[in-house]
């Protein structure tokens, strides 16, 4: 048994919830507060068990598809962001829509329509299947080419090999899509880059908060949810940069008391759609087991903001007259 005056966390910041998942959860609070339930939100709002829990209390109805969404009710896109189609979608429905998706995610579907209106095959570094690639190839697909780390790279094929440009799920390891990028650069030499940088602020300042304090951790816990994206980059990112053991969990009572024996040190960060009342619940329970000693590992400060979706400033009429206006109005479009 360690000696209970050794035992610490290390606790990693930042850490939850980044501007992005703030953005999209307060737009599903402010339209359930300001049109009343019920508010249907299209896939989970961010991938959080408890997030969602918490808002299906309050009056949300999360869907898979627009189609399950009745005539004539609000829907609220999530954060990670929809083909353009999902809109066509809603359209035909005549339902009204609230887009939460994260500026950030906005910004890679914008430089995605450009540059297939430049006529560039575009390289998309992502994990197939994840809610944020199926919406960014959904902006050009004829153009769009998915690689899923650098073992996927041989396998593009590319109308130009001068004119072809890389983008990236917003959530990805930096290691992991610069490894893919060095293969992909090796096999088109002109690759251009994004004229900014893909992966979001949020998700690089955990990694790289969690790279500073891998090393010190015998065991390093990652609160956030299994479908979570950038939750899993960091249970990866911990191991690779040194912590003897990593596990991700969704609450505290899925830490398995096993994990702690002969350990000193434990690493506790959590995912950026995590919030904070999930990361105190471990803490109480470390507290409890001996790991009082808290020591908080800085690596950045984060500042941003992003303004609620536009559409939160209309009248409940207005939406819905948006998403069926009459003949009239039709006309006068």
């Amino acid at each position: 048994m360690n000696d209970l005056k050794r035992r610490r966390v290390l606790l990693s910041a930042p850490r939850g919830y980044c501007a992005g998942v703030d953005r999209a959860v307060i737009a599903v609070e402010k339209a359930l507060e300001q049109y009343g339930a019920p508010i249907y939100v299209r896939k989970q709002i961010v991938h959080n068990k408890y997030v969602v829990q918490i808002l299906e209390k309050q009056g949300a109805i999360f869907v898979d598809e627009t189609e399950e969404v009745p005539e004539g009710s609000i829907v609220v896109l999530s954060a990670h962001g929809v083909a353009p189609c999902v809109h066509d979608e809603a359209k035909r429905g005549k339902l009204a829509t609230i887009d939460a998706t994260c500026p950030l995610v906005t910004k890679v579907h914008r430089e995605a329509v450009r540059f297939a209106e430049e006529d560039y095959d575009i390289v998309l570094v992502g994990h197939e299947g994840h809610e944020e690639v199926i919406g960014t190839m959904g902006q050009a697909p004829a153009r769009i080419h998915l690689v899923d780390g650098p073992g996927d790279v041989a396998q593009v094929q590319v109308r130009d090999e001068s004119k072809v440009v890389w983008l990236s799920h917003t959530t990805l390891s930096v290691d992991e899509t610069m490894a893919t990028v060095g293969e992909l650069q090796k096999r088109f030499p002109l690759l251009v880059s994004p004229p900014s940088d893909d992966i979001c602020y949020a998700t690089q300042n955990r990694q790289v908060a969690v790279k500073r304090l891998a090393p010190e951790v015998d065991l390093l816990i990652v609160v956030g949810s299994k479908n979570s994206s950038n939750s899993v980059r960091l249970v990866e990112v911990g191991l690779e940069y040194g912590a003897k053991s990593a596990h991700l969990v969704d609450f505290a009572d899925e830490i398995d008391e096993a994990w702690l024996e002969n350990v000193t040190t434990v690493g506790l960060t959590s995912g950026a759609s995590v919030p904070e009342i999930l990361i105190e619940g471990v803490l109480e329970f470390l507290a409890e087991r001996g790991y009082a000693d808290v020591e908080t590992v800085r690596t950045a400060v984060e500042t941003q903001h992003f303004a609620l979706p536009r559409e939160l400033r209309q009248s409940r009429a207005e939406l819905l007259g948006r998403a069926h206006p009459t003949t009239e109005q039709g006309a006068e479009a």
